[in-house]
Parts: C-alpha cells; structure tokens; sequence
C-alpha cells in the first residue's frame, strides 16, 4: 500500500499524461500557479501597485512557498517510484532527483522566500527578483531546455565552430574600432573591452546606437563588422535550428522501428504497448506523435 501511494504521487506530479486526468489537473494547478506567481513578482515591482496590496502580495507568496515546498519534499519522497532515474537505490534515485536541473529549480523556487526569515537583518530584497526563477518550474512539463542542450550536444562540434567564428568577429572588430576610434571618442572606445560592448550590438545586428564610428576608417570597420554578424550569427542560428530538426528526426526514427518490432506478428501485445509507452516518454515525444505513427505503420502492416 505504501509503494502504491508513492508511486501514484510519483505519477501525480510527472508530466501529465491523457489518459490521466488527476495527473493532467495537477500539472494545470500548479503551470497556473507559477505563471501567477511570475504576474505577482512582476506586479510588486511597480510601486504604487506594490505598497496598495503589500498584504495580498505577501499571503500569495507564503500560500505559495507552502504549495511548492510540499511539492518539492513530495518529489523527493516519491523520486523512488520514477522509473525514468534507472534501477538504483532509493537514496539515490532521490540524490539524483535533488540535484538535476528541475529538482535545483524546484529547490530554487522556494529557497528565496525562506532565506529572509534567516537572515532578516541583512538586505536580501535582490531575493524576491530571483523568485522569477520560478518560471523554470515549467521544464517539469516541458521538455523544451532539455531538448535543447541535448541537441546542442548532439551537433557540438558545428555549434562550437560557429560560436569560434562569432568570438573572432567579436574580437578583430572591437580591436580594429579600439584603433580607429579611440583617439576622436576615448571616452566611448576607451579601451577593448569597453569597444566589445559595440562589436557585440553590431554583431548580433541589435544596434543601439548608444555608441556608433564617427572617423571614416571606423565606419568601414562598422561596415564589415555588420556584415560578418549577419553571416556569423544566420550561421549559429542555423546550426542550432538543424540540430532540433535532427534530433526529432532520430527520435522519431527510433520509436518507429520499436513500433515495426511490435507490428512484426501484426498485433501489439500490453507489454509492448508499455514498452512503446516507456519509449516515447524518455525520447520526449507527445503521445498523438506516437498514436499517429502506429496508425500509419499498422496501415502499411
């Protein structure tokens, strides 16, 4: 009974899935509750706002802390039943759960309103601006960050190459500026890497326009700067844009020839549904991907 409840709890606060609704009302309760919290964080800041409803603003928060603390050490205790942290010990599936990225996050999101009850004589108010950490709760159900650091690492050696070019567009440019525009501006290009902080708007094709080449030999430079951001960054973007295509095309391709396997005597058997099911959840593809794949395949069975 006791493995039972844990299990289910492990369930209840997993990414919901279609089948179960209470899994699927808890995800919503809670996605609502930090996109409120992200609303309120942002709501305290303008002050008129902020002194008027100080007492609401300070019971959400607290009802807050409360909710995302008993989530947290909830987390921690059911992390056992999660078949998605391998076979090991209960301590540690639980290590591993306390120190991955969600589990971090969700430490994060409660640690900034506890520590001032600690620490009240000091001025912690940069603690409430990092409440908004709290918005990274949401990776608990998406999978969008971990799809793309796993797709930066997949592709690592395109993207590092392209990021090399950026840094060495970054620093010929700033240097050359550096020469060219410090003696008729020192105080804007007073030194190199004061002149990054142009080479960087440049690059990236931003243009602030805060601090811009007066001297001709400094606008050629300006010139060619934009050009080689234009072609350097189009270049990183694209690389990063390939690696997300590349990484659903293998994750669909492996699901695929685990459904073939299952449709290979015509029929898909409970234990190989489960199988799939497993499957699709650690690829992080979406259930209607996996039911539209069984359709066709079984089609074309």
């Amino acid at each position: 009974m006791y493995e039972k409840i844990k299990k289910r709890t492990s369930e209840l606060l997993s990414k919901g899935n279609v089948t179960d609704k209470p899994s699927q009302y808890v995800d919503m309760t809670l996605f609502i509750l930090i996109l409120l919290n992200i609303t309120a964080v942002c709501l305290e800041s303008v002050q008129s706002i902020g002194v008027k409803y100080e007492k609401i603003f300070n019971v959400f928060e607290i009802f807050s802390v409360i909710v995302f603390g008993v989530e947290y050490f909830l987390r921690v205790w059911s992390a056992p039943a999660r078949e998605d942290l391998g076979e090991c010990s209960s301590i540690i599936k639980r290590l591993k759960y306390i120190f991955s990225f969600t589990g971090l996050v969700d430490f994060l999101a409660i640690i900034p309103s506890i520590l001032p009850y600690f620490f009240g004589g000091l001025d912690l108010r940069w603690l409430r601006v990092l409440r908004l950490l709290r918005l990274l709760k949401i990776s608990n159900y998406s999978s969008a960050i971990e799809d793309f650091f796993s797709a930066i690492k997949a592709d690592w050696r395109s993207f590092s190459a392209a990021l090399y070019l950026v840094l060495v567009a970054l620093f010929l440019s700033s240097a050359l500026m550096y020469i060219a525009e410090h003696e008729s501006q020192p105080e804007k290009f007073s030194s190199i890497p004061e002149t990054m902080w142009w080479g960087l708007i440049t690059l990236t094709t931003v243009g602030y326009g805060d601090v811009s080449p007066i001297t001709p030999l400094g606008k050629i430079i300006g010139a060619f700067t934009a050009i080689m951001g234009v072609c350097t960054v189009a270049l990183l973007t694209g690389i990063v844009a390939s690696a997300f295509a590349n990484q659903r095309a293998q994750r669909t391709a492996i699901l695929e020839a685990e459904i073939n396997q299952a449709l290979s005597d015509g029929v898909i058997s409970d234990d190989e549904a489960k199988k799939i099911e497993k499957l699709r959840k650690e690829l992080n593809l979406s259930p209607e991907h996996s039911r539209s794949l069984i359709n066709i395949l079984s089609e074309k069975k």
